[in-house]
C-alpha cells in the first residue's frame, strides 16, 4: 500500500461534506482510542479565563443574502426536509440544534458563513 501523504489527506478533506469529515473524527477516535475534542477544550479553556462549555445550542441570528444556500446547510446539519428547514430559515433567530460538542458548533459556524448567515451560542 502506497504511503499517503498529509497534503493527500487534506486535499481529501476538502472534497468531504461537514458529516462526512465528522464521521470520519468518529471512526478515527473509535480506531485508536483518542478523542478530538479534549485538545480543543483544554486550548481553549485559558483564553477564555474559565471553563468553557463543552455542549451548546447552535442558532441561527441572520440568513444573509443567500436563503437557498443556508436552507442546504439546515438540511445537511439537521436532516431535516425542505419545508421544516426552509421554515427554521424563515423565522430566524432559530435554534438550530442543541446539545453540539463545541467543535462541531465551529464546524457549523463555518459552513454557514460560507453560506453567507450568522449563527451564535
Amino acid at each position: 500500500m502506497a504511503k499517503v501523504s498529509a497534503k493527500d489527506i487534506i486535499e481529501s478533506l476538502k472534497e468531504m461534506s461537514m458529516l462526512e469529515i465528522k464521521d470520519l473524527i468518529e471512526a478515527i477516535e473509535k480506531e485508536f482510542g483518542v478523542s478530538a475534542a479534549a485538545p480543543v477544550a483544554v486550548a481553549a479553556a485559558p483564553a477564555a479565563g474559565a471553563a468553557a462549555p463543552s455542549e451548546v445550542t447552535v442558532t441561527l441570528k441572520n440568513v444573509g443574502g443567500n436563503k437557498v444556500a443556508v436552507i442546504k446547510v439546515v438540511r445537511e446539519i439537521t436532516g431535516l426536509g425542505l419545508m421544516e428547514a426552509k421554515a427554521l430559515v424563515d423565522n430566524a433567530p432559530s435554534k438550530i440544534k442543541e446539545n453540539v460538542k463545541l467543535a462541531d458548533a465551529e464546524a457549523m459556524k463555518k459552513q454557514f458563513a460560507d453560506a453567507g448567515a450568522t449563527v451564535e451560542w
